[in-house]
């Protein structure tokens, strides 16, 4: 295993409203920051990318208290700025990251939960100006924390359009597009500029834990095997969603040699935000 590992999908916030509680319960997690950081000490987690958590309701924590987040955490953190599907909320997003230079390390579009498609033109100022500043969009693929997701929207292949547009944008599939596993990892295979997260497949320990831990772990070595390589792979835990000792449990079962786990834990996530 990696000895530093970079954790690509955190979230956090201080808000009782804040819709990932449930979660953070049923892990037996108390979800704040001293937490978060005493555990990526404890695992040897140097770095981990903060993003918005959903709040009770349709809209995500506030970017700004992202960022703020990120500054109290002493550098460990850094921010990714989620962007929503309206003319106004890209402006706001974009003049965010052009007011925090170097700060700011991807952007994420929230498929499956917002009333917009990957390839909707209201992100096309988004896309052109992360190109141009080499910043990657991460989007939630596959299935949605809610019952009320569009499962239409989420699925992985509506990426492939995008990807044949934009040559020049590094796209991340979180969540592996859960749980289409191989669909994903297609798109991986097909786009040089495709990388899957594997953040978010874990939560609590529920009947058949076990085997189903058995079942993600034959799903993302198949992937790579796919693949070729372990390039397009990138560790996240998704915390509170999933505890960081079972994501990193997840990584130790892959069925890949010792120097693909260390991409999967640390050297991809480098190349893929420039951390």
């Amino acid at each position: 295993m990696a000895a530093k590992i970079i954790d690509a999908h955190v979230h956090l916030s201080e808000r009782r409203d804040d819709a990932l509680i449930r979660f953070a319960r049923i892990n037996g997690l108390s979800y704040n920051m001293n937490e978060l950081l005493g555990t990526m000490r404890r695992c040897k987690v140097k770095n981990g990318l903060l993003l918005s958590p959903p709040l009770q309701g349709t809209t995500a924590l506030p970017n700004e208290q992202v960022i703020r987040l990120c500054r109290r955490s002493d550098g460990i953190l850094a921010p990714v700025v989620t962007v929503e599907p309206s003319m106004k909320e890209v402006k706001a997003a974009l003049k965010l990251a052009e007011e925090n230079p170097g700060e700011v390390k991807a952007f994420k579009v929230r498929l499956g939960y917002v009333k917009a498609s990957a390839d909707s033109p209201v992100f096309d100022e988004l896309y052109d100006y992360a190109e141009s500043k080499r910043l990657p969009v991460l989007f939630h693929t596959g299935d949605t924390a809610f019952s009320t997701g569009d499962l239409a929207r989420s699925h992985p292949l509506t990426l492939d359009r995008l990807a044949n547009r934009r040559e020049e944008l590094t796209i991340v599939l979180c969540h592996f597009g859960n749980p289409w596993f191989e669909d994903a990892a297609e798109l991986t295979y097909k786009h040089p500029n495709v990388y899957a997260d594997i953040s978010g497949l874990i939560t609590g320990d529920v009947a058949y834990a076990e085997k189903y831990a058995a079942w993600l772990a034959r799903k993302i070595s198949e992937a790579i095997y796919f693949a070729g390589n372990a390039e397009k792979v990138i560790f996240g835990t998704d915390y509170p969603i999933t505890k960081h000792s079972d994501a990193l449990a997840l990584v130790r079962r892959l069925e890949v040699d010792e120097r693909d786990k260390e991409k999967i834990l640390s050297h991809n996530a480098e190349r893929v935000f420039r951390l």
